[in-house]
């Protein structure tokens, strides 16, 4: 498949005014106001489209970027766009940098019915992947029997049922969610996991998935922006000899993975998805995957420093 139709545009970073992005601060609109931030998500949203990239990630708890990708399917009318979502978490930052709390997290049948109503009158017909949000081996869904099954309903409305992980035991989590059943089917059809240079405990997971017929989505892929403006010195190397920038670098090397089925990128900018986008045309040698994957650090310690970070 053409590398560019493997990259899809993820909108934690354009819907509500802060998240954790380091290096994103810069790119993004004065005083992030509403219509601000909804001018900056079309402007990456159509610079994206024009370079042929397909696949659109939201979230209920994105502030509202779902009303603002809405607004902009319904502007523009682009032609196969796939769009993913997930429910689960609530937001709750009322559109303050400084707010106390930001997101609230609850997998419960109430939570679920309440949030697909409210993106479904948001995206339409356009929903082609909903996803549960972060889900842990903690998480009530595994012994909601009525959740699974109104989850399952979805496939008869054409909407393919996810998940999405964080955290050190993503792994897990995987592989416990491909063995849920629900109606006599497997439940998840997709999932969409952190996955980038430092962080690849999940691979042999994830790999596993695909090979179980799942899509893989991979997310933060330049690890909330560390690897772009404070990347290893080993992947500075590699981008100079490619005259490329070390976010194509990490983009690149998880475009190698056939096993990675989209690979989502989070720019805030046309400026900063053109950088992006050079992915597509660094090919790196077995010698350089080899080095890269050496930088890999224990998932403790990546989720710690995760953690760490502030929302800016």
């Amino acid at each position: 498949m053409d590398a560019i139709r493997r990259l899809g545009v993820g909108l934690a970073a354009l819907g509500r005014p802060a998240y954790i992005n380091v290096g994103s601060a810069g790119e993004l609109p004065p005083g992030r106001s509403v219509e601000a931030m909804r001018k900056a998500t079309w402007s990456v949203l159509d610079a994206a489209y024009a370079a042929g990239v397909r696949w659109v990630d939201t979230a209920r708890s994105y502030g509202r970027a779902e009303e603002f990708l809405g607004g902009w399917l319904e502007a523009r009318a682009p032609e196969g766009v796939r769009v993913s979502s997930k429910w689960g978490y609530a937001y709750v930052g009322e559109w303050k940098t400084d707010a106390k709390v930001h997101e609230v997290k609850e997998h419960s049948l109430g939570r679920f019915q309440t949030q697909y109503e409210e993106t479904r009158r948001l995206l339409g017909g356009h929903l082609a992947v909903y996803q549960v949000h972060s889900l842990t081996e903690e998480s009530p869904l595994f012994q909601d029997v009525p959740l699974q099954e109104a989850l399952a309903q979805l496939a008869g409305e054409g909407v393919r049922v996810g998940f999405s992980t964080s955290g050190p035991r993503q792994a897990d989590t995987i592989r416990r969610a491909m063995g849920l059943e629900a109606a006599g089917q497997r439940l998840f059809s997709t999932v969409q996991s952190t996955w980038n240079i430092l962080e690849t405990s999940a691979e042999d997971a994830l790999r596993e998935a695909h090979e179980n017929g799942l899509h893989v989505l991979l997310k933060e892929v330049l690890a909330n922006g560390r690897l772009a403006v404070q990347p290893p010195v080993e992947v500075q190397d590699v981008a100079s000899k490619h005259h490329a920038g070390p976010d194509a670098v990490a983009l690149a090397t998880a475009l190698s993975k056939p096993w990675a089925g989209t690979v989502l990128i989070g720019a805030v900018s046309p400026t900063q998805l053109q950088a992006n986008l050079a992915a597509t045309e660094v090919l790196l040698d077995e010698g350089e995957l080899e080095e890269l994957a050496g930088l890999n650090v224990p998932a403790e310690r990546y989720w710690a420093e995760r953690s760490a970070l502030s929302w800016v």
